[in-house]
């Protein structure tokens, strides 16, 4: 196993063996095992600087390698490793150091002195094979030695594991999850279908999974091989955003994926593929004499019976009537204006009367059109009817404003539904369905065809249903525009919200939203510099400088002129992700500016610091936590090798290999922004993001700004 090393380099001794103890890792990347390692070789004084690919190996363990030596032209002579053996720390201060490097949950650097003072060179053994043993050293009780037993057993498959992946260029913090995923199955599971990994463990792709499957064996045309493309290509397409994929297209993606050319190969997959329902049709010929072979629509399951699932729940909610008893509508409306002391406009009124009416309702506008005073009128007539009304969003942080608007309770969609982990998926379905009259939902633009389904399910036939949202945010993140379609399906009633306030219309942030909507780049005052307003564009052509100068605006210029806090009141958010102002660089700007010090864990190149602001990049049911969500690291335990984050006032707990579930949040793309609102918005526009400068996703990025907008960068 031959490795690359970083720069240039040149051999100047024979492949030979050399072996030492392991003194401490300076940089490992966990998802490709490349290591720079430091090892203290028996009779040396100065350690031995050594590169290549090692995977789950611990300061305190002996190494053998095998490779050759070479001189760095910047770090000078260093050991390339070729091969490795792992040998059990035989010295006491080895133990120690193999301890206390986080190896074991439960034992840090205090802990693993006392047990190699008490027990010496037999401490490993007696972890091995008398655990009970451990009581004899202060602050073992029963419950932390069975915690050590467990994490002890569990390394121990990691490390079978291990040795089995290190050919495949997989790192430790996937290995953990592979166990995660099959436990002690782990490996009989990779030997009889390694392309499981790519869907079943979260960061494991296609190509990782192939080379595996084709390092032990798999030909290149094999049905078995096509038919994991084929799954694959599918997928992809849902991540962006797709429920399906055209027979041609799909066939088009599955060659330049798996580079095969032979077609039937292909089309024999699918076949075996369909017949095993692990893909479904959808005959795209609306004209019979029109008709055109394979016009079909290719569905993975859950988005097949997604979108089919969908139009017979609503079909079935529609024919039923309006839960709500007739009234004078005038009469209701004129009350609830009087008690929320403001005068609706004809068109909320019309929306009002139509929600009370309809069976279902989407309510659509732009930022200043009343969409939140329409929700506080309609809980205001429902409460006074005594019509039990339901309130839900799909985040957390629109459900929290919902609340806050409406003074009544409102959930995020998955509680409303009762999602539960360990009963195994949503609670409230067509069996169990909601328990209320009305359902209004905000933020509509955010679901995606999966929730939407479950929700629709889940809706009771004798109730009715209001969808709130703006059509022309950017769509799910999830496969589907449910809103956009909803409205264009013409089966359900449709509001569109027009007028803009006066109040909002003195607002720059809701006139530029509109002016970008138009196709019209946003103004600001030219003769007023010193004037404080809610928009701001600040003008530089350069990259780098747009970065300082968001660095600028979060640390000083923002806070000391608005007094917002940079944490919790001030988000950058950016339309990519690479490059000198996109949301890994600003990030880590931001983070080495607004919280420096502290306890932290190290994961994929990312830091985890106490006080960091984070954020959740995957659905995870079991922790309740969803794509998306914002927290801060309240606890950071280098010794239990773990964090908790407070999400929405509740701590959850985080592993070190859990940790590529989270990002620092600092900065986010515009696309995670969705479905939020912050008192200030810094977003940079920059050429280096040309491609993805499409007008709805400035008009999102723009109306997430609450009371402050700045951008930064070219006109």
């Amino acid at each position: 196993m031959r490795t690359k090393t970083e720069g240039k380099k040149q051999a100047v001794e024979a492949p030979l063996q050399i072996e030492g103890e392991l003194t401490n890792v300076v940089y490992s990347n966990e998802d490709n095992g490349f290591t720079v390692a430091r090892i203290r070789r028996k009779g040396e004084v100065q350690l031995t600087t050594v590169v290549g690919n090692l995977f789950s190996v611990n300061p305190g363990e002996n190494l053998h390698l095998t490779g050759q030596w070479m001189n760095h032209k910047k770090f000078g002579r260093q050991f390339q490793i070729e091969t490795y053996t792992v040998l059990t720390p035989t010295t006491i201060d080895g133990i120690q150091r193999y301890l206390a490097s986080s190896l074991i949950k439960g034992i840090g650097p205090v802990l693993a002195k006392r047990l190699t003072d008490r027990f010496g060179e037999e401490t490993l053994e007696i972890i091995e094979s008398e655990p009970d043993r451990l009581r004899e050293v202060e602050g073992f009780g029963q419950a932390k030695i069975t915690q050590i037993r467990s994490t002890w057993d569990a390394q121990r498959e990691i490390r079978q594991i291990m040795l089995f992946l290190q050919g495949y260029g997989i790192g430790q913090g996937l290995a953990i999850k592979i166990y995660k995923r099959y436990g002690n199955q782990a490996i009989p599971m990779l030997k009889e279908n390694p392309y499981r990994l790519a869907s079943d463990v979260f960061g494991i792709g296609f190509k990782t999974a192939d080379r595996i499957a084709r390092s032990m064996g798999v030909e290149a045309n094999s049905t078995r091989r096509a038919e994991a493309g084929i799954l694959f290509a599918l997928q992809e397409a849902a991540s962006e955003g797709h429920l399906f994929l055209p027979y041609p297209t799909l066939m088009e993606r599955s060659k330049a994926l798996l580079e095969i050319e032979d077609v039937e190969i292909l089309q024999r997959a699918i076949a075996n593929l369909f017949t095993a329902k692990e893909i479904f049709f959808e005959d795209l010929n609306d004209d019979v004499e029109a008709y055109e072979e394979n016009n079909k629509a290719v569905y993975l399951p859950p988005f097949y019976q997604a979108e089919k699932g969908i139009a017979e729940n609503l079909t079935s909610f529609l024919q039923h009537p309006s839960p709500i008893p007739l009234l004078d509508v005038q009469d209701a409306l004129n009350r609830a204006e009087q008690e929320l002391g403001m005068a609706l406009v004809p068109e909320q009124r019309q929306a009002v009367e139509l929600a009370l009416k309809e069976k279902c309702l989407v309510i659509t506008g732009g930022p200043g059109t009343g969409k939140t005073t329409l929700v506080r009128t309609l809980v205001t007539i429902c409460q006074a009817m005594g019509i039990r009304c339901l309130l839900g969003a799909p985040t957390g942080r629109a459900a929290k404003r919902l609340q806050e608007v409406t003074g009544e309770p409102a959930k995020t969609l998955h509680r409303l539904l009762e999602y539960s982990f360990q009963k195994g998926g949503f609670q409230r379905d067509a069996k169990n369905p909601l328990d209320g009259k009305l359902l209004i939902v905000d933020e509509a633009s955010m679901i995606d065809a999966i929730l939407f389904h479950h929700l629709v399910k889940a809706l009771p036939r004798e109730g009715a249903f209001v969808l709130i949202g703006d059509v022309n945010q950017l769509p799910s993140v999830g496969p589907g525009r449910v809103l956009e379609d909803l409205i264009d399906s013409d089966a359900i009633g449709v509001v569109r919200l027009s007028h803009i306030f006066r109040q909002a219309q003195e607002s720059l942030i809701v006139k530029n939203a509109h002016r970008i909507l138009q196709g019209k780049a946003p103004s600001t005052p030219k003769d007023q510099k010193e004037e404080i307003r809610d928009f701001y564009f600040i003008e530089e052509e350069d990259p780098d400088r747009v970065a300082t100068l968001i660095l600028e605006l979060c640390t000083q210029r923002i806070p000391s002129r608005f007094g917002f806090d940079p944490f919790e009141q001030i988000q950058v958010l950016s339309p990519m992700h690479r490059g000198s102002a996109g949301a890994e660089n600003l990030n880590a700007l931001l983070q080495n500016e607004l919280n420096p010090r502290g306890p932290e864990l190290r994961r994929a190149g990312w830091i985890y610091r106490l006080n960091d602001k984070v954020m959740q990049l995957r659905n995870n049911y079991d922790k309740d936590v969803y794509n998306g969500d914002i927290g801060r690291i309240i606890t950071v335990d280098p010794e239990q090798n773990e964090i908790a984050v407070l999400f929405d006032g509740r701590s959850i707990p985080y592993e070190a290999a859990e940790l590529d579930e989270l990002v620092p949040a600092y900065a986010i793309s515009v696309h995670k922004s969705q479905g939020n609102e912050y008192p200030a918005v810094i977003l940079p526009l920059v050429t280096q993001h040309y491609m993805l400068l499409q007008r709805n996703l400035v008009y999102t990025a723009i109306t997430r700004g609450k009371k402050l907008v700045v951008f930064v960068g070219t006109r």
